[in-house]
């Protein structure tokens, strides 16, 4: 059975608690039970607070309860710090006192493993049992700066500033690191939580209720696994397309060493990062590689509106940087703006003759406030700018501090996205920090400017793209195909051959080539007057996989005696490499006509359940790698993404004296096989390698398949 969702009630009473519970409280400065309470009293939290600790009169001067069970009033929450060993104890004395929420600090449950496994399900149980909403285990907290709240219910060493960032991790320990980051940035958050082994809550529930949350503007989220991606891609679509706020993602474990090897060409490409990659993208989330750069993002993001289209235009006092930010926006998928001829004429008139009024604008390295002023007020006023970059060098004459001012005046003036990028550190320092506290976005490198730039506007038109989607069509692959599939794996069955396969998928939908197993010599004639010629004819064995590679294939057969002679080779040569094989026969197809070669592909992951692969087919496959993933069940427009994706498009759309391939049909070959993988859970992996595309018109047609089934129990 799958998690139970928690509803909107239940979070908000993690975040919003009246009156708290710290239970295992102690007075040892500088240790995790002192400091929550400490942190929760000193911070002002709006509510009531106990101290719970069984030694202790008073916690910093507040009355203590030995057990939570004698506090005389009703409380909300509980924040667990006792040992590990005795939590369900306190656990048990929560339940008996009515409070519904808790956070549990303590460690030693299942991230120690053994012992500590049995530990986490025991409070699951009790937590089940009196219907209790937990964050935690092995967390560092949850903090809520809300001031009608003001909730500090964590070890960190300061409550951080109010603003509009929600940043939720499974690592307590890269909290503190980044609370100390943040500060130095002058960046705020709405909330703030550490979830830990997520027993009960996870982050799926949080990025539900701070879907609603109107002091969350972005959603940051640093993950060390993902246990229902499906379920974490549906909650960020639904707050992206509902209310444009965007969900950055941090996740840890890139490379997976000691990975075992797959037995098809989809599970040996699927590295489980390339399919969180796509997963991620294919629900609208960015994806970040630091959290120097989930805070670059997150800033332009929170701050100022995203760019409504992709023309920007960079301003500078240094050539050399502005080459640099050209480039990199271009990179990223920007256009420099074309100025209007008004913005040209005030550009030509205001600067000096050897500056450079084109895009990049080049305002000199001895400009002043004036320059800047006029450069940026025209370039912001033309109608034809999205975006606007500003950097600057110091110079001796520079003067810092003003052209700050000055910049800061412009971008409250014009509704439009302006970043900044004062390069250095310390000359440039005071200018930086009055963007830092006007919510300028601003960034040491023009390169990470443009990239924040790219990342802002290209999520706006991630938004629309989601808003725009139609869902996925009802699933339609027949009771007969499911039947069968699921007799195979009740025999025991761990692969299909071809036959079978082709058998199985006759009412999938997918364009499947004329075909019959001949099972002996005898029979071919009597079974060569279904066919036309040329023929193609392939070893059928549970044993073996690659039937090239031991002289299982003969192609271009075109004649009664051809056939015959085919098979004495084939079972000649599959008996010299592959002796021991058990023989189902030889397969006989219609050979396809030559076209353009892809695959398509099918994974079972495990946290993101079926996967579809697709691109360039045939041998080159694992070669060049020119592939795409997509989660299932696929949109027309996820199909129109992985068409369009992979490198070779411009061969599927017609390249040069080539013609444009069938794309519909291609199209439908990639709902079907997405349908199949739906709907027959007993597929693991599958290969359709090649899938034969014709020119517009002509359709396509499977010329291999390879099918491994899931283990039977």
């Amino acid at each position: 059975m799958g998690k139970i969702k928690k509803s909107r009630e239940q979070i908000h009473a993690i975040f919003y608690p009246e009156s708290v519970a710290v239970i295992g409280a102690n007075n040892v400065k500088r240790s995790v039970p002192f400091d929550i309470f400490n942190n929760i009293l000193k911070d002002d939290f709006q509510g009531i607070l106990y101290p719970v600790s069984p030694r202790e009169r008073s916690i910093c001067s507040v009355k203590s309860y030995k057990y939570v069970t004698d506090i005389p009033d009703d409380v909300d929450m509980g924040v667990l710090v006792f040992p590990a060993s005795v939590a369900n104890l306190a656990m048990e004395q929560c339940g008996q006192k009515g409070i519904k929420s808790i956070i549990i600090i303590s460690a030693g449950f299942r991230e120690v493993g053994g012992r500590g496994i049995e530990r986490e399900q025991a409070i699951k149980a009790i937590a089940d049992k009196y219907g209790i909403s937990y964050i935690g285990p092995n967390c560092l907290g949850v903090i809520n700066t809300d001031p009608t709240c003001h909730f500090n219910a964590s070890f960190a060493r300061k409550m951080p500033r109010q603003g509009h960032i929600a940043f939720l991790s499974q690592s307590g320990a890269l909290c503190t690191a980044v609370l100390d980051y943040a500060e130095a940035k002058n960046i705020g958050f709405s909330k703030f939580v550490s979830f830990g082994n997520k027993g009960d809550v996870d982050e799926v529930d949080l990025i539900n209720y701070l879907k609603d949350d109107p002091l969350t503007k972005v959603i940051l989220l640093y993950l060390e696994e993902v246990t229902d991606g499906p379920a974490l891609m549906q909650a960020a679509k639904s707050v992206i397309k509902d209310t444009g706020k965007p969900v950055l993602i941090l996740k840890s474990g890139r490379t997976q060493e000691g990975a075992l090897a797959a037995s098809s060409h989809t599970g040996s490409l699927a590295g489980s990062d390339d399919i969180c990659d796509a997963a991620f993208e294919q629900a609208g989330i960015i994806r970040c590689d630091d959290i120097t750069q989930m805070f670059n993002y997150a800033t332009a993001l929170a701050w100022r509106e995203a760019p409504k289209g992709r023309r920007t235009a960079i301003i500078t006092n240094a050539g050399g940087p502005g080459v640099l930010a050209t480039d990199m926006a271009i990179t990223q998928g920007l256009t420099l703006a074309k100025f209007s001829e008004e913005t040209t004429r005030i550009l030509k008139k205001a600067l000096p003759a050897a500056a450079n009024i084109k895009n990049p604008v080049d305002v000199i390295g001895d400009a002043r406030a004036d320059r800047y002023d006029v450069a940026i007020n025209a370039i912001m006023a033309d109608e034809n700018v999205d975006s606007v970059g500003v950097i600057l060098t110091p110079q001796s004459m520079t003067d810092i501090d003003e052209i700050a001012d000055g910049i800061i005046a412009d971008a409250e003036h014009f509704e439009k996205t302006l970043y900044c990028s004062f390069m250095g550190e310390a000359d440039v320092g005071s200018g930086i920090q009055k963007f830092l506290s006007h919510k300028i976005p601003h960034y040491s490198l023009p390169e990470d400017m443009c990239k924040s730039l790219a990342v802002s506007t290209k999520f706006n038109e991630t938004r629309q793209k989601l808003a725009n989607a139609l869902p996925p069509p009802p699933l339609v692959t027949s009771e007969v195909c499911k039947t069968s599939f699921q007799a195979a794996t009740a025999a025991g069955k761990t692969g299909l051959t071809e036959i079978e396969a082709l058998e199985f998928l006759k009412d999938s939908g997918l364009p499947l080539p004329q075909h019959r197993l001949v099972t002996k010599k005898a029979d071919l004639n009597s079974t060569l007057a279904c066919f036309k010629f040329p023929l193609v004819m392939k070893i059928m064995s549970p044993h073996i996989q690659h039937k090239t590679d031991c002289g299982g294939v003969k192609l271009n057969i075109n004649s009664k005696q051809e056939t015959e002679k085919a098979w004495d080779d084939i079972m000649h040569s599959v008996a010299q490499i592959h002796p021991d094989a058990d023989l189902d026969g030889i397969l006989l197809e219609e050979m396809v006509d030559p076209g353009l070669e892809v695959i398509i592909g099918v994974k079972r992951d495990p946290s993101f359940g079926p996967v579809i692969m697709f691109g360039m087919g045939g041998i080159h496959v694992e070669l060049y790698k020119d592939v795409i993933f997509r989660v299932t069940p696929l949109t027309e427009a996820d199909c129109d993404d992985m068409i369009h994706g992979i490198k070779a498009t411009k061969l599927l759309k017609g390249y040069r004296a080539s013609l444009p391939m069938d794309l519909e049909a291609l199209k439908k070959t990639l709902m079907a096989v997405s349908d199949l993988a739906v709907s027959v859970p007993e597929i693991n992996e599958l290969d359709i390698n090649p899938l034969i595309l014709y020119p517009e018109g002509k359709g396509c047609c499977v010329a291999d398949i390879n099918i491994q089934l899931t283990k039977k129990g």
